[in-house]
């Protein structure tokens, strides 16, 4: 009996693309999720393994990376329609009969901070910090021995990023040390954060006012890693803490954990392109993983660590 190869498409899926607009001091970003996927005259790739008539997935990957900076991003539309048209017209003997665009885009805030507490000169206007929209996830604990509340609240998912004032240099090199040195980088990382409450639970103790210390702790960290000129994701983790505790005294303890969400320049050169610190590649694994407490002296943490 006769096999019949039927519909059959391939592509390269879930292209991170991070494009930064740096015209003017308050800085644009598209943050997108692309996904492409051709289907025309690929029979003999599948049946002789001739690759005559194969686009391989890796161009159709610069070519998402290229046109960013060429052509920039307006809208995910705009953008997935130039990139569909290209592969279908444009690819060599017009094997590509059509070509689906997926993207995915993430939005994101820009972290408001008081003028009054900038931490250095100007930091309330370069519009270079940022929170992914659609927020994070509120958490909490209550642990009670017939005594004594304990009460550890939290936040994970809180995604949040710096398009400057971050630089990295200065570590330990050894002969497998192969990582360059930053003095302009994209910093971003989805933050967990966990705090313990001095409140105790006993006869005639006040209850803390748990919303309005949840938004005021939640907007200290957000305040503190946008107003950070960072050298390390240690340091802006130390001064997130430090800024909690600086200003809400009903918390002893804070525990956060830091994934550095790595953004690697693309090499744009082999297109003929000069990528100055606006198209990266945003990595999804691995990445480094920053932890941390800081606590008031005098204070035993006990938040655990996972």
């Amino acid at each position: 009996m006769a096999h019949v190869l039927g519909q059959n498409q391939y592509g390269k899926a879930e292209n991170r693309i991070v494009r930064v607009y740096r015209d003017s001091t308050r800085h644009e970003i598209k943050d997108l999720n692309v996904s492409v996927s051709l289907q025309g005259e690929f029979e003999d790739v599948h049946l002789t393994g001739s690759n005559a008539n194969c686009l391989p997935t890796d161009t159709t990957k610069n070519t998402v990376y290229a046109f960013a900076k060429e052509y920039g991003i307006e809208s995910a539309e705009a953008f997935g329609i130039i990139l569909a048209r290209h592969f279908v017209d444009d690819t060599e003997r017009g094997v590509v009969h059509s070509a689906r665009i997926r993207i995915e885009e993430y939005a994101w805030d820009r972290i408001k901070t008081p003028d009054n507490s900038a931490r250095f000169i100007g930091s309330e206007e370069v519009g270079h910090s940022f929170v992914r929209s659609g927020q994070e996830t509120r958490t909490t604990e209550i642990v009670y021995d017939g005594e004594t509340v304990q009460v550890i609240s939290g936040l994970k998912d809180l995604i949040v990023m710096n398009s400057t004032n971050s630089e990295f240099w200065g570590y330990i090199k050894d002969k497998y040390t192969t990582l360059q040195e930053a003095y302009d980088r994209i910093l971003a990382t989805q933050v967990t954060a966990r705090w313990k409450y001095g409140y105790s639970g006993r006869d005639g103790e006040a209850q803390p006012n748990w919303n309005r210390s949840y938004t005021h702790v939640k907007r200290h960290l957000l305040e503190a890693f946008a107003e950070t000129y960072s050298y390390s994701l240690q340091q802006t983790l130390h001064s997130m803490g430090t800024r909690v505790l600086n200003n809400r005294s009903e918390v002893d303890e804070v525990r956060l954990e830091l994934p550095n969400k790595h953004h690697f320049l693309v090499d744009l050169e082999p297109f003929g392109l000069k990528n100055d610190n606006e198209v990266y590649y945003a990595a999804d694994r691995m990445y480094g993983l920053i932890e941390g407490t800081v606590h008031r002296e005098g204070v035993v943490p006990v938040i655990p660590v996972v």
